[in-house]
């Protein structure tokens, strides 16, 4: 696969994880919730729903920042803001790994971890040959 559209599509990847935990945080907490943080008591959810939807607005933050990072056409530009955010990310959910449950590296860092590799591949300075830009 050319490494490009891989960094592509894992970027895509990343941005749709968060906005899937941007919608279950900020509007599906006390509904969809219960059933996918079984670790947590069911009586938590209604009083954490505010707690949680600010949460999901900072992941719809890090969603935003992936899917501007697909829609800039420079090349330098694209691969600093992309590396920013997926950084983020992967920062996020080491973090979220020691503090709430090791289940968050698998569904955050490793996807991000693989994303920045493939735009390591694709994009970086120097990278060789069959870059999809001019750097």
């Amino acid at each position: 696969m050319n490494p490009h559209l891989l960094s592509q599509a894992l970027l895509g990847l990343v941005a749709l994880i968060h906005l899937y935990i941007l919608w279950l945080e900020m509007f599906a907490w006390t509904t969809r919730g219960p059933k996918t943080f079984r670790s947590l008591r069911p009586e938590l959810f209604v009083p954490t729903k505010v707690l949680a939807a600010n949460q999901g607005l900072y992941n719809g933050f890090l969603a935003a920042g992936l899917v501007w990072s697909l829609l800039i056409t420079d090349p330098g530009w694209h691969f600093n803001v992309a590396c920013f955010f997926l950084g983020c990310v992967a920062v996020a959910g080491i973090y979220g790994a020691l503090t709430a449950g090791p289940r968050i590296l698998l569904v955050q860092t490793v996807p991000a971890l693989l994303a920045l590799a493939a735009l390591q591949m694709a994009l970086a300075p120097g990278a060789g040959p069959g870059l999809p830009y001019k750097l």
